[in-house]
């Protein structure tokens, strides 16, 4: 493994590309935020404004529960779907699977079923516990031929090394270096001092972030962030390492002003986020 490299703002300036003045939504992407068992709606409207505010051209919500919203009031620009109707929709290029999906047989069932799909794909929260807990969903996973990034933090990560917490915590790099190898997967290991670890041995480590990040909703963020920065047209990798690093920089910047650490919420981090790409991009 080479030796990580550190995560600093110069890397990224520019952080996007300049909009052309004839551009149009399809110029930056679609992106598909698929979860929202029961009770857990909340997750994926989460992730789906952050991927709208990150810059996405489209951003789909579907959700696997009874009764899901068929509109996000606060946010009416995001097409929310069933994840059978979204399967229709040809122009998608990321799907994030895992937002409050839960862990019953239909959101296996839905996992199944879009793993098989060859999108750039990124797996959060309880894709991951699935993919923990069902060898066959595992194999799914190493079996892909498309971009995939897995985004645990320490507990999914032991889960998904049959390991403990405390190893994982203590061996952060070489954690997720081995959950990269194990998968076939972009390994963003969640934590202070983030650990993005590829198939090819590269390992990345962030510095931004604080406390504020500690609470609900804030990885749904993240997620929705990564999906919409490659449904731009970023690699898997590049947008694992901008989207970490944005999003603990626009937290950073949120306690500069006085907003935080207490209190914070993952919308205000998303808002936050949009400021940060603007900055970083002009």
């Amino acid at each position: 493994m080479l030796k990580p490299q550190t995560l600093t703002r110069d890397l990224f300036q520019p952080a996007l590309p300049p909009r052309k003045s004839d551009a149009h939504k399809g110029c930056f992407g679609s992106v598909a935020i698929i979860g929202g068992g029961e009770g857990m709606v909340g997750a994926v409207l989460l992730a789906s404004r952050a991927a709208l505010l990150a810059g996405a051209g489209r951003v789909y919500g579907a959700m696997i529960c009874q009764n899901a919203p068929i509109v996000d009031v606060m946010q009416p620009e995001i097409m929310l779907r069933t994840p059978t109707a979204l399967s229709s929709i040809a122009q998608l290029n990321c799907i994030v699977i895992g937002p409050g999906l839960g862990q019953s047989p239909s959101a296996q069932t839905c996992l199944a079923e879009w793993l098989s799909q060859q999108f750039p794909m990124l797996l959060d929260a309880d894709a991951l516990n699935l993919i923990a807990s069902q060898p066959y969903l595992a194999q799914l996973v190493k079996n892909r031929q498309a971009e995939t990034i897995i985004t645990p933090h320490v507990g999914e990560a032991a889960r998904l090394l049959e390991s403990s917490i405390a190893h994982i915590q203590q061996n952060r790099t070489e954690s997720a270096q081995a959950l990269a190898q194990k998968f076939n997967a972009i390994c963003m290991l969640k934590g202070q001092g983030t650990v993005i670890a590829t198939t090819q041995q590269d390992c990345f480590i962030n510095t931004t972030g604080n406390p504020a990040l500690a609470t609900a909703g804030t990885g749904d963020v993240l997620s929705g962030t990564i999906g919409s920065l490659i449904a731009q047209g970023l690699n898997a990798v590049a947008a694992s390492k901008l989207g970490v690093f944005v999003h603990g920089l626009a937290a950073d910047q949120l306690v500069e002003k006085g907003l935080g650490p207490v209190g914070i919420t993952a919308s205000e981090i998303a808002l936050g986020i949009r400021d940060t790409l603007n900055a970083l991009s002009r």
